[in-house]
């Protein structure tokens, strides 16, 4: 299966071993738009308003080919400041968009409580507590 990984930025770090066991057991991934250089929109933000802005609504234009590109997404959702399974502004955007492009949808852990909760409910999303290997008993 193709997935594509999204998460907050906070959670980079714990991708690669994520990414790995994914890969031996012949799945195919694709990291988050900015893994690269997780802290750019701090950069960004430096340049100005109309900077960020750019920046900002050039990264939501790549849901749609990303997302669309993949089977599935995961969703890393770790605790972040306190928040348990953590899910911002962008990450529900892809998960939107996933659940509009009708591809599966995994939450490494539960759905958080909070704004986008009833959303999140709505996009019926598997949760795979830390269970990588659910994600090799659905169908492709």
């Amino acid at each position: 299966m193709k997935i594509y990984i999204i998460c907050s930025k906070h959670f980079y770090d714990r991708i690669p071993p994520i990414k790995e066991e994914l890969e031996r057991t012949g799945h195919e991934i694709m990291l988050p738009s900015s893994y690269e250089d997780p802290f750019k929109e701090e950069s960004v933000k430096a340049e100005g308003l109309e900077a960020h802005v750019r920046w900002k609504a050039d990264m939501i234009r790549l849901h749609g080919p990303r997302v669309g590109a993949n089977d599935a997404v995961l969703v890393l959702n770790f605790e972040k400041r306190g928040q348990p399974n953590y899910i911002g502004g962008a990450t529900f955007l892809e998960i939107y968009k996933a659940w509009e492009l009708q591809k599966h949808i995994f939450l490494y852990n539960p759905l958080p409580e909070g704004i986008f909760t009833d959303e999140l409910k709505a996009f019926a999303p598997v949760v795979i507590n830390g269970d990588l290997s659910r994600l090799l008993t659905t169908p492709s």
